[in-house]
């Protein structure tokens, strides 16, 4: 599949399971809070943003939020931001910093060239590690990843309970792993609108005339107005055109390794001191009930003293896109189940 992908962009047949339609979220007016401090910032791995409430008071706690392909950080700024505001309204003296990566070849991550090639799930979770060491950052506590990101963070964890990224790496305390199939994807199970967008976007040219147009000829090609806009939000200037922001080849690449790559040996064998969340989107046509079936299991197990747990949780009223269907829903689940700062 990823060969056919890389020689012929009409006979793209992947499916893009990703948070990306979330840019368009219109909904910060339904759980706002306020913050006051928003910082943006580039290194020479990765870009991201960092919301905390309280910037005069130091962090007790990081959390790493990753989007899904073709997405950004910023699709998961008001989430972010209800979320870090939930937690301290349970816990006042808890102090989230919370950091909206952008995974590479998406947002301005996409134009830092030290981000070679392999694009895949592996080499994705070791620009995390990297940006810690860039930024000389304690390891955060927690990893949020919804679709794509999901796997990423599993990665992240599966590597650094390996060692991989040396003696000074720490295991996350806990995984959010939002509506992502922990195993191999069976792309036969959606309804085929995103292997027409990546066909879409494959067939226009580099060089487009304004984000208008480009909204305009998606929704006239049956696309609908929310997920055009969105489409459209991840073109950049270029003189007088427009252009795209992220590298459609290597977001295949990505996407092809996401499909592939099965992370079921972590969550039957989870590392001592890990809790990996899963949240299942009741509406999401991502799962297969064998998957579901075997989750439920391995949340239901007794936990040991030696080991990690797994847990599901369902999220109602909900497709894939978790934080723009249901975002209340959302919050209601990750508040009460999230790691307490108290405990670090």
């Amino acid at each position: 599949m990823a060969a056919s992908l890389r020689a012929s962009s009409s006979s793209l047949r992947s499916r893009l399971l990703s948070s990306s339609s979330a840019a368009w979220s219109p909904w910060s007016h339904v759980l706002s809070s306020s913050v006051h401090s928003e910082a943006s910032n580039q290194t020479e791995t990765l870009a991201f943003d960092e919301i905390q409430l309280s910037p005069e008071k130091p962090s007790t706690a990081t959390a790493f939020v990753l989007h899904g392909l073709l997405g950004s950080g910023r699709n998961w700024r008001s989430f972010s931001r209800a979320l870090a505001s939930e937690l301290r309204d349970r816990s006042p003296s808890d102090e989230w910093r919370m950091v909206l990566v952008d995974l590479r070849n998406h947002g301005r991550s996409a134009g830092i060239k030290g981000l070679r090639p392999p694009h895949d799930m592996s080499t994705a979770a070791r620009d995390l590690a990297d940006l810690v060491k860039a930024r000389g950052w304690a390891w955060p506590d927690v990893v949020v990843g919804h679709s794509m990101g999901g796997k990423v963070a599993l990665d992240f964890a599966e590597s650094c309970s390996r060692g991989d990224y040396g003696e000074s790496a720490d295991l996350p305390k806990q995984l959010w792993v939002l509506d992502s199939v922990p195993g191999q994807v069976e792309t036969d199970n959606s309804d085929g609108e995103v292997e027409r967008v990546l066909q879409t976007l494959a067939s226009l040219p580099s060089s487009l005339p304004s984000r208008k147009w480009v909204v305009d000829h998606m929704i006239n090609l049956g696309f609908s107005k929310s997920l055009s806009e969105w489409i459209g939000s991840n073109l950049k200037k270029d003189n007088e055109h427009v252009t795209w922001a992220f590298d459609l080849q290597a977001a295949i690449d990505m996407f092809n390794s996401y499909r592939e790559r099965s992370y079921w040996t972590l969550l039957e064998n989870p590392p001592k001191g890990l809790d990996i969340a899963i949240v299942q989107a009741e509406l999401s046509d991502r799962w297969l009930s064998d998957d579901v079936q075997r989750l439920k299991a391995l949340s239901r197990r007794e936990s040991k003293p030696d080991a990690g747990k797994v847990s599901l949780h369902v999220l109602p009223n909900s497709g894939h896109w978790v934080h723009v269907d249901n975002p209340k829903g959302l919050l209601e689940i990750m508040a009460p189940n999230f790691l307490s700062a108290a405990k670090i």
